[in-house]
C-alpha cells in the first residue's frame, strides 16, 4: 500500500506577482503538476487548495456586473465555481505532466461541501473580509440592503466580512475515498470547501455564506479520508519564530508539545503560519505526520530531510 497524503496548496500559490489571468495561473500550476506526477509513483494523493485571490475576482465579477435580471451569485456559490475553476487548472497541469513522461493517469476533481456547525461562535464575529473595497457610505447601503457585516479594512476602504467556522466533516468524503482506492489523483475541498449547514434530522444539506480555512479544511479531509501525512504547502521552506528578525529561527522536526508550546507563547500569527500550525499538530496527535513547506522543498520534507515536520 502506498502512503496517502493530503496536500493543502495556498491560493496565492497560483497567482505569482499577482497575475490573475487565467493564462498566468495555468502556467503556475505547470510546477505543481510536474511536481505531483513525480510523486505519484509513491504516493496516494490528494490536493486541497485555497481560493482567496480568485473567488475574491469571481466576487468582484459577481457584484459589478449584476442586474436585477442577472444578480450576484452568493458567496457559497462562488466557492463552488473557484473549486471548478482551480480544479480545471489542475487536472490539466497534472495530465499533462503526465503526457510529458508519455504516461496516463486517472485524475479528477471533486465539488466538495464541508459541513460547519451554524452555532459555531465564527457567526457571531464575522473577521473575513472578501471581495471589492467600498466607500463608507456605499458600506452603509450595503450594509441596510444585504445585511452584509462591512468594517474598515486597514485604511484602504470598507470591505464585506463574513464567518470562518471549523469544519466538522465533508460530504463527499467516501467518494474522495473510493477514487483514492481506484488510484485516483484527487483535487477536493477546494478553497476550505463550499461551506454548509446539515440538519439534524433529515440530514439535509443548505448552503451558508462563510469561508473556511483551507488548512483546516484539508486536515479535517486528512483524517476523513485516513491519509499517512498532511502537507500544507506554502511559501517559505520552513516555520520560523522572531521570522525576519535577527534572531530568526528556523524549525526542522518537532514533537506535538513543542508545537502546542510555542503556540501557547504566541510565536505564530493567526493570519500566517498559526492555521498552518494548528492543522499539522492536530493532524500529528492522530498519529499521522504534520508537515509545513514550499513546493520546492516538498519531495525532500515528504523524506523528512527538509520542511518543518511535527509527529508524536
Amino acid at each position: 500500500m502506498k502512503p496517502r497524503i493530503v496536500l493543502a496548496l495556498g491560493g496565492n500559490a497560483l497567482q505569482k506577482n499577482g497575475e490573475a489571468t487565467a493564462e498566468a495561473q495555468k502556467k503556475v500550476a505547470e510546477s505543481v503538476g510536474e511536481v505531483i506526477a513525480d510523486l505519484a509513483s509513491n504516493y496516494e494523493i490528494v490536493i486541497a487548495h485555497g481560493n482567496g485571490p480568485q473567488v475574491g475576482n469571481i466576487l468582484i465579477h459577481e457584484e459589478q456586473a449584476a442586474t436585477s435580471k442577472a444578480p450576484a451569485m452568493p458567496l457559497e456559490t462562488a466557492v463552488a465555481m473557484s473549486q471548478g475553476q482551480i480544479g480545471y487548472w489542475l487536472t490539466q497541469a497534472i495530465h499533462n505532466a503526465f503526457a510529458k513522461k508519455n504516461q496516463r493517469k486517472k485524475i479528477a476533481t471533486v465539488i466538495s461541501q464541508v459541513v460547519v456547525d451554524k452555532e459555531d461562535p465564527a457567526f457571531k464575529n464575522p473577521t473575513k473580509p472578501i471581495g471589492q473595497f467600498y466607500s463608507e457610505k456605499e458600506a452603509k447601503i450595503l450594509t441596510k440592503e444585504k445585511g452584509w457585516v462591512v468594517k474598515e479594512d486597514a485604511g484602504r476602504g470598507w470591505r464585506r466580512v463574513v464567518a470562518s467556522p471549523k469544519p466538522i466533516d465533508i460530504v463527499e468524503k467516501q467518494t474522495i475515498t473510493d477514487l483514492l482506492k481506484e488510484g485516483v489523483i484527487v483535487v477536493a475541498a477546494g478553497g476550505g470547501g463550499i461551506p454548509v449547514t446539515r440538519t439534524k434530522l433529515l440530514k439535509r444539506l443548505k448552503g451558508i455564506d462563510a469561508v473556511i480555512d483551507k488548512d483546516y479544511a484539508a486536515e479535517k479531509l486528512a483524517e476523513l479520508v485516513k491519509a499517512n501525512i498532511f502537507v500544507s504547502v506554502t511559501a517559505v521552506p520552513n516555520v520560523y519564530i522572531n521570522y525576519g528578525l535577527e534572531n530568526q529561527q528556523k524549525l526542522g522536526h518537532l514533537t506535538v508539545k513543542d508545537a502546542k508550546h510555542l503556540k501557547k507563547y504566541g510565536y505564530f500569527k493567526a493570519g500566517s503560519m498559526l492555521p498552518k500550525v494548528e492543522a499539522a499538530t492536530k493532524f500529528a496527535e492522530t498519529g499521522g505526520t504534520g508537515i509545513i513547506t514550499d513546493i520546492d522543498h516538498l519531495k525532500d520534507a515528504l523524506k523528512g530531510k527538509a520542511g518543518t515536520i511535527i509527529a508524536k
